[in-house]
């Protein structure tokens, strides 16, 4: 009798686990159906609170954590960049939903270009691939984006230049929206650039050392066609600048997200355009 106990106790352990699994997935998918109703509810919420407001004319992003999400999640770090210029389309849709009219992103520092060669090759092929999709995307020519590269571009390879031609080309005449990219771009890189051309200048007689003001300068940054960043947003929860926009930052809001970049969802997005949207602006006063 007791051999005959234990094939009956093993099935009824086995359908008892049987059972469990299939309660446990049934939770787990409840639980994600209510998180998600709970999370399109608040952002519904965010963006009605942010259209009721004034929001940023310009923001700034360092595009951080793109090859920590790729080794969290046991993907290769190309899949990881790739990943991460996904995310600026999506991003760029957010700030057209909100309002937000000039983006400035953060892709390739000076200093990035010492990583190795294989990850600039992945790079590059990804630069070359981002700004050729970009002067041929539709959403671009409907919504009359304008796309710029900033930075030091002679050191870029040739096919990457030509493909940012090609993009600067078939953009360069819109302006509903800009949509800057930092490639190769080092802030006192810039600013030392700038203070080069203005010396030149003095040099030539065009330009009398008194005439030298904040105004001027500004005229001789990359971004001289538009106004400093009102908001300057960093994702992976990485707290520093990383010698972006050191000039245009000054009177700037910073905003600290602690999510990787190719995770950054539209609802951290509203929170970091709250966030800005409820602090008082002093500029020094």
């Amino acid at each position: 009798m007791g051999n005959n106990k234990h094939p009956k106790s093993g099935g009824n352990e086995k359908k008892g686990e049987e059972r469990s699994q299939r309660n446990g997935s049934a939770y787990g998918a409840f639980s994600r159906v209510i998180s998600n109703t709970l999370y399109a509810t608040y952002e519904k919420k965010l963006m009605q609170d942010i259209k009721r407001h004034p929001v940023p004319r310009h923001i700034g992003i360092i595009m951080d954590g793109n090859r920590r999400f790729a080794e969290k999640l046991g993907l290769s770090r190309a899949e990881g960049h790739e990943k991460g210029k996904d995310k600026v389309n999506d991003v760029l849709d957010w700030s057209r939903e909100v309002g937000i009219r000039i983006i400035t992103v953060f892709a390739l520092s000076s200093e990035n270009i010492n990583r190795s060669d294989d990850e600039i090759v992945e790079l590059m092929d990804l630069f070359e691939k981002g700004f050729r999709e970009a002067g041929d995307d539709e959403r671009v020519h409907r919504h009359k984006i304008r796309v710029k590269a900033i930075g030091n571009l002679s050191i870029l390879p040739e096919r990457v230049r030509a493909a940012i031609k090609y993009a600067e080309d078939k953009t360069g005449e819109y302006s509903g929206y800009f949509y800057n990219v930092a490639i190769a771009y080092g802030g006192r890189q810039e600013i030392i650039q700038a203070i080069r051309r203005i010396a030149g200048e003095v040099r030539n007689g065009n330009i009398e050392t008194e005439e030298i003001s904040e105004e001027l300068v500004s005229s001789y940054l990359y971004t001289a066609d538009f106004p400093d960043p009102d908001l300057i947003l960093r994702t992976s929860g990485e707290e520093r600048i990383s010698n972006f926009l050191l000039w245009q930052l000054a009177y700037s809001e910073l905003y600290f997200s602690d999510v990787y970049w190719p995770e950054f969802r539209k609802i951290d997005f509203l929170r970091a355009i709250r966030s800005y949207q409820k602090r008082k602006r002093k500029y020094g006063k």
